[in-house]
């Protein structure tokens, strides 16, 4: 593909010429991890976060028990985390960090593809796009396994292309049978991180087909793939009996902020801006072809633009589709399609920077940087808006507990909203940030979740817990209730006043909680 670095190299200017890919690539992967850690300490854990951490806290053999009956599709991911808590501890900024270093593969991982025949200016330029991408600074904040399945993507499109139009075209044998069972063996790892990374095999088919890649070379992607889909044949079934574990993403409409800014841009004036610069892209780069004489039949280049385009659009697509048959799909699940957003977004400013230029590669160079700046610019409010206290989910569960460390004392007990979804529960307060209950003796608990199958305590009802005399010799009890819009739950109100506990009037508000006393 023609970019502002070809038109430099055609007049003898390249004033990045020096600098080598990989050099680039690991100053990017800095810069990445970096951008993506600054401030993740900030916004409290929300629901997703709660079962990763959890899950990590697990026992091996818990949590072997657990993912035979819940979350399997997330497996990988805890043993991992599993490990790493156990180095770094379990703070907010240890649990999200490995996501951070993630990202910053990703990043390395679009330099190299977009410098492959961009050269230097279209490497620091996706770099530069990558590194503030709102779903990419997003996910590396964020304790999922998201970010990985981001970085994962990015480097088997990096070895698959290195196979179809670099080296590997060249190399001997019995090393290109060694790269494809690489190829297949982490797709297979990917997919294990997250499954439906499988949906990215359609998006490198389509880049096979649209290149008219050699047969050889189709023989050797249906092999690896062969191979793939029986080493994850396991974690397929498992996931297709715990298939009613997302069953409530049924009730989540599809609708156009679903499928154009939420998966990849955040907000919708991020998403117009980068929807503008990637049709830019493709349509400099359909010119191209065309002034060239190329037609489909004969194939097109494998450049970060046909790249981009085959793994954005085809993988988010086959997974719509499969949608349409039984609910599976919401916005975060194509994250591993962010780093294919910000190729053509990249490319989208190097040509709108040399069409302004008009054929001088300088004021082309210097179109395009002005270009990246400003993209930096659209994205900043979004990466602030990331940091905020309650920009997970509007979880507020770090102020939860800041409040139950300054309220409880030694003797009294908690009483959580039981009412919502296990994931908006408040008990998980209790389990992403314990120091603040430290004083608060949890009386409603009847299974721990270390002992479940599932992922979550199990808990009683106010007058169960009772009748078993578990608020004998309590005086005092902190009702913490979800507080929606100013409306309580009122969960275990009655049942309290039944046993002689009565509001005291002490109410603390945090941003979307309620904690009432209530003494005896």
């Amino acid at each position: 593909m023609t970019t502002i670095i070809e038109t430099e190299r055609r007049a003898g200017v390249e004033p990045l010429a020096a600098v080598r890919p990989w050099t680039i690539a690991i100053a990017f992967g800095l810069v990445a991890t970096a951008v993506s850690a600054a401030g993740s300490w900030i916004p409290s854990l929300w629901g997703d976060e709660a079962a990763s951490i959890m899950s990590a806290r697990r026992p091996v053999g818990s949590l072997m028990d657990m993912l035979f009956h819940v979350d399997a599709v997330h497996g990988l991911y805890y043993l991992g985390l599993h490990g790493w808590i156990r180095l770094a501890g379990e703070s907010p900024f240890a649990i999200r960090f490995p996501s951070a270093v993630a990202i910053g593969f990703a990043v390395a991982a679009i330099t190299l593809l977009a410098g492959r025949r961009g050269g230097p200016t279209a490497a620091i330029a996706a770099g530069v796009v990558g590194t503030v991408l709102p779903r990419m600074t997003y996910a590396g904040e964020e304790a999922r396994s998201f970010a990985f399945s981001a970085a994962a993507a990015a480097w088997l499109t990096l070895l698959l292309v290195w196979l179809v139009d670099g080296r590997g075209r060249t190399v001997p044998d019995r090393t290109r049978r060694t790269c494809w069972m690489l190829y297949a063996a982490g797709m297979a790892v990917a997919s294990y991180l997250f499954l439906y990374m499988i949906a990215l095999a359609a998006g490198h088919l389509a880049l096979l087909l649209l290149a008219r890649a050699s047969r050889r070379t189709v023989r050797a992607w249906l092999l690896a793939m062969l191979g793939t889909g029986v080493a994850i044949a396991p974690i397929a079934l498992l996931a297709f009996f715990e298939r009613r574990q997302i069953g409530y993403l049924g009730s989540q409409p599809l609708d156009p902020s679903t499928l154009l800014y939420v998966p990849w841009f955040g907000t919708p004036w991020v998403a117009a801006v980068a929807w503008a610069l990637i049709v830019v892209a493709v349509t400099a780069s359909i010119l191209t072809w065309r002034r060239a004489g190329l037609r489909l039949r004969v194939g097109v280049p494998v450049t970060a633009t046909s790249v981009g385009v085959c793994w954005l659009i085809v993988p988010t697509g086959v997974l719509l589709l499969a949608n349409l048959v039984f609910p599976l799909y919401t916005a975060r699940y194509s994250t591993f399609a962010a780093p294919a957003a910000a190729l053509l977004v990249a490319e989208g400013v190097l040509m709108l920077g040399r069409w302004i230029g008009r054929g001088d590669p300088r004021r082309a160079f210097v179109a395009g940087g002005i270009g990246l700046v400003g993209f930096v610019g659209v994205c900043a409010p979004v990466y602030q808006l990331q940091r905020g206290p309650y920009a997970k989910n509007d979880s507020d569960w770090s102020e939860v507990s800041a409040a139950m460390g300054s309220l409880a004392q030694p003797g009294d007990a908690v009483v959580f909203d039981e009412s919502t979804r296990p994931s908006q529960r408040p008990r998980l307060a209790m389990h992403t940030y314990p120091a603040g209950f430290v004083n608060a003796r949890d009386v409603t608990l009847e299974i721990p979740y270390a002992q479940n199958i599932g992922w979550a305590d199990r808990a009683y009802g106010v007058a169960d817990a009772a009748a078993i005399g578990r608020f004998d010799g309590v005086h005092r009890v902190w009702l913490v209730e979800n507080d929606i819009d100013g409306r309580l739950s009122d969960y275990g109100r009655d049942a309290l006043l039944e046993l002689g506990f009565e509001p005291t009037g002490r109410v603390v508000d945090t941003h979307r909680t309620a904690i009432i006393e209530l003494t005896r």
